[in-house]
């Protein structure tokens, strides 16, 4: 089999024009998942980071443009891969130390965008096939993807604004797709010297170029390229946006957490999947809350008789669904009074938990001390079942989810 060459693909589509329009969304796109990954590891690992507790749904958007930005990314690359495709057969392969450095940043960036929209999906679908630590990975893999791209914007300016500057549908025989032409095909138009055509020749040379480009390429118009591209992303984020915003839950045919679990509320781990048994939870059930100079035990029934709060706040995964939830309980900050801790202590907040990662967390000062962080007890007006973290769990604004510890028994004062 022949390997094919740049001029084999003739359709119109295929363009800088079309690569330049749909490249400005997939650049826009990626920058707004890579902003509010940065925010979400932040929020789960960085203690130091002094992550705001107002608003109170102030994860649920940052995690909800994260993933909805990402699902809008898939259409708008594999329609920018479809347009530049032929580039991979041009000849020769490396044509300068600029055009090698431009290959080298395409293949970075599309290697590793292809890499974090992957695994980030079938993340979204709890999915998991590979052998290494999703967050990790998609953490360390983020950054090469994000350094690839501003590489590849550096290199590439002058094709784009070129690219932008014209009619998307105006003929580009003569515009260079690569930085490394950018010196040569300019330098080969102004070499025409309009005294050595004949005379009249110049206006009907360009109509003939025009028409001979018209009939060597042909296909879709790029127009509709360009606005295909945009509207199947706008579709895309759609299917997955409801996850995070409850008025379009009903369009969000791709999140597979826009249904209600027990007491209204998804759930992501099950006790059992958490090791949890029924005796651990049983009547036997004691929390204690350790601090410098005092430690408390509470049974559930002198949870019960403390004084209860109730207080509306989202639960948000970091999958990218959330929903608002009542939850009732008692304050942290009164929990942290009874053993004679300033409500501004850093926590280690410690589970029942004996599978899985996440079995214990740490709660910021901030948290600790706002009045809306719960120890909570019920849902939405019931008691908590199993699967939500019955006896007691952890609620507070806006924080990831797997942060919410459920099947609280320890709460220890780490500073």
């Amino acid at each position: 089999m022949l390997i094919p060459r740049e001029e084999t693909f003739t359709s119109r589509g295929r363009s800088p024009a079309v690569a330049s329009r749909v490249g400005v969304g997939l650049g826009i796109a990626i920058s707004v998942c890579f902003i509010t990954g940065l925010l979400s590891h932040a929020a789960q690992d960085l203690v130091w980071f002094p992550w705001p507790t107002r608003p109170s749904w102030g994860y649920r958007v940052t995690q909800g443009a994260h993933v909805i930005s990402g699902v809008a990314a898939i259409p708008l690359l594999l329609v920018k891969l479809w347009s530049v495709y032929p580039r991979l057969y041009v000849r020769p392969t490396v044509k300068s130390v600029v055009h090698a450095l431009e290959r080298l940043s395409i293949a970075a960036l599309v290697a590793a965008v292809i890499f974090e929209l992957t695994i980030g999906v079938l993340n979204i679908a709890k999915v998991y096939i590979w052998p290494f630590d999703f967050r990790a990975a998609h953490f360390a893999v983020a950054w090469v993807a994000a350094g690839s791209l501003l590489l590849h914007i550096a290199i590439k300016l002058p094709v784009i604004r070129m690219a932008l500057s014209r009619p998307v549908e105006a003929d580009d025989s003569s515009l260079p797709v690569s930085s490394a032409e950018t010196d040569e095909k300019p330098q080969a138009v102004a070499s025409q010297d309009p005294a050595d055509q004949p005379a009249g020749g110049g206006a009907d040379q360009g109509a003939e170029a025009d028409s001979a480009e018209t009939s060597e390429k042909h296909g879709i118009p790029r127009r509709t390229v360009v606005r295909s591209a945009y509207i199947a992303s706008g579709l895309a984020a759609l299917s997955i946006a409801g996850g995070s915003i409850p008025w379009l839950s009903k369009l969000a045919v791709l999140s597979p957490s826009t249904g209600t679990g027990p007491q209204g509320v998804p759930i992501n781990r099950t006790a059992d999947a958490a090791g949890i048994t029924d005796q651990a939870i049983g009547s036997a059930f004691e929390l204690t809350v350790v601090s410098e100079t005092a430690t408390g035990t509470w049974s559930l029934d002198e949870l019960r008789a403390m004084p209860q709060r109730t207080v509306a706040l989202p639960i948000t995964c970091v999958e990218g669904w959330s929903t608002n939830a009542e939850w009732t309980g008692v304050r942290i900050s009164d929990l942290l009074a009874a053993v004679d801790a300033p409500a501004e202590s850093r926590l280690r907040i410690i589970s029942l938990q004996t599978q899985a990662a996440f079995g214990e967390s740490v709660l910021p000062t901030q948290h600790s001390a706002d009045p809306l962080t719960l120890l909570a007890l019920r849902l939405n007006g019931e008691e908590l079942v199993r699967d939500h973290g019955f006896p007691c769990r952890l609620i507070a604004p806006s924080r990831p989810g797997v942060l919410q510890t459920k099947w609280v028994t320890r709460i220890e004062v780490i500073g």
